[in-house]
């Protein structure tokens, strides 16, 4: 019997994305004629790991075999990208992985490295090829972790499911906790992720701080969902504790705080999440509460800027944002079928059933909520989006139970989706 099972009375376990960071997607790969010399472009900076890039790549001139140095130093670049949100630091990654490749014989751990890249950079398929090279030739911890992460992504949920139980089974770690945690959450059992959850806090460390700032913020997640409001602070408390500043849980934090009403403090925070890292989901956010503060001028700058960036920067958050506010349809549900050829996890498909909503299509938007919902994932905007898409399909019974459900959970949602809820609720009391 396995001490830690992700799913009872399963045989594997599954998650998707726990632990990267979502970043602009990139098309296609950058060719370098010398990996190397990429990776080793004297860097500057004035925080603690601009000072660590600095260092390494020095010491690897130095070491007679600079291998393991330049290894740690793609690393190093990939913990830059997620603190600093600019993608082009996991393009040097790539180089630092394909130097240890091509010039260094560590193949294997430049596979894992590139593959973590393109991961990050949504290019699922390329990761999975990578993915699935490294367990054929050595079956490590993160090998696993890997595969079962560009599985996920595509919607590979058996696949996906069995990596992870690999995973968790080679190594209780952060790492593979979160992912059993969110399989719970993913599958329905949102006090058996809550458990694990707590488990991979309390295995975090400050010589990781971002990955313990990351497992704090999804912990209060959890815990807000659970109505467990003191909770859901202290653990973001405690994310801020190891990475000041981090955005996704100042993303949360003012969130919550929005939904409590306290709306001057809400937009103080969701300003500040928004500078670090300037997504579509932390500009909608901002964009809401700037609305609910009345502060429209300001909000109508973030809309603008908004829709310069979110059809690059993260399409099917836009394509989200879009179907919400019943603004350009068709963008909206060409942004969602494009992301869903790379990606066919149950949020892209609920982001394809809410577009295809937007546009007035409720027969295709049916089919698409029902795959979303099959999961049985608890998440207060899909059971939201369920609810009004199968009551416009005339499901009134099953419609009415999903927008009950969200109800419960509202805390989760944004002002203009609790305002469509509180609309379509009222439409069945009159009903």
């Amino acid at each position: 019997m396995r001490k830690h099972q992700v799913w009872p009375g399963w045989m594997f376990l599954v998650l998707t994305t726990a632990c990267s960071s979502i970043s602009p997607p990139v098309e296609a790969p950058v060719v370098v004629a010398d990996s190397c010399a990429v990776a080793l472009t004297p860097h500057s900076g004035n925080s603690q790991l601009d000072g660590e890039i600095a260092r390494l790549q020095q010491l690897s001139k130095t070491k007679r075999n600079p291998g393991p140095i330049v290894e740690q130093l793609g690393w190093t670049f990939v913990a830059k990208a997620r603190v600093s949100y600019d993608p082009g630091f996991y393009k040097l990654a790539e180089s630092a992985a394909r130097c240890l490749e091509t010039t260094h014989g560590r193949v294997s751990e430049g596979k894992l490295l590139r593959g973590h890249v393109l991961h990050n950079l949504h290019r699922f398929k390329e990761a999975e090829e990578l993915a699935r090279e490294l367990v054929v030739v050595r079956k490590g911890v993160f090998d696993y972790g890997l595969l079962g992460d560009a599985l996920m992504e595509q919607g590979q949920l058996q696949e996906a499911t069995h990596a992870y139980q690999q995973m968790l089974d080679l190594k209780p770690s952060l790492q593979s906790y979160s992912r059993a945690a969110h399989v719970r959450w993913l599958k329905g059992d949102l006090p058996g992720a809550l458990d694990l959850m707590k488990l991979g806090a309390a295995a975090s460390s400050p010589r990781d701080s971002e990955s313990a700032a990351w497992a704090y913020s999804r912990l209060a997640m959890y815990e807000l969902q659970s109505g467990h409001e003191k909770e859901a602070t202290d653990a973001l408390n405690k994310a801020i504790e190891f990475e000041p500043g981090y955005a996704p849980a100042l993303l949360m934090r003012g969130r919550t705080l929005l939904a409590q009403d306290k709306t001057a403090q809400a937009v103080d925070l969701l300003r500040a999440a928004a500078e670090a890292n300037p997504l579509p989901e932390y500009l909608w956010a901002l964009a809401e509460a700037l609305g609910a503060a009345n502060l429209l001028e300001e909000q109508q700058s973030v809309r603008e800027r908004l829709a310069r960036t979110g059809p690059e920067a993260d399409p099917r958050t836009f394509a989200l944002y879009l179907a919400t506010l019943h603004e350009s349809p068709d963008t909206a549900l060409d942004l969602a079928q494009r992301e869903l050829r790379s990606r066919s996890d149950v949020f892209t498909l609920d982001a394809l059933a809410w577009a295809q909503a937007s546009a007035g299509n409720f027969t295709e938007a049916h089919a698409n909520i029902l795959r979303a919902l099959s999961e049985g994932t608890q998440d207060a905007r899909l059971f939201y989006h369920g609810g009004l898409i199968l009551s416009r399909a005339g499901d009134k019974s099953r419609a009415r139970e999903l927008l009950r459900r969200a109800a419960h959970v509202q805390q989760l949602l944004l002002p203009s989706e609790r305002k469509g809820l509180a609309v379509e609720l009222r439409q069945f009391s009159v009903d």
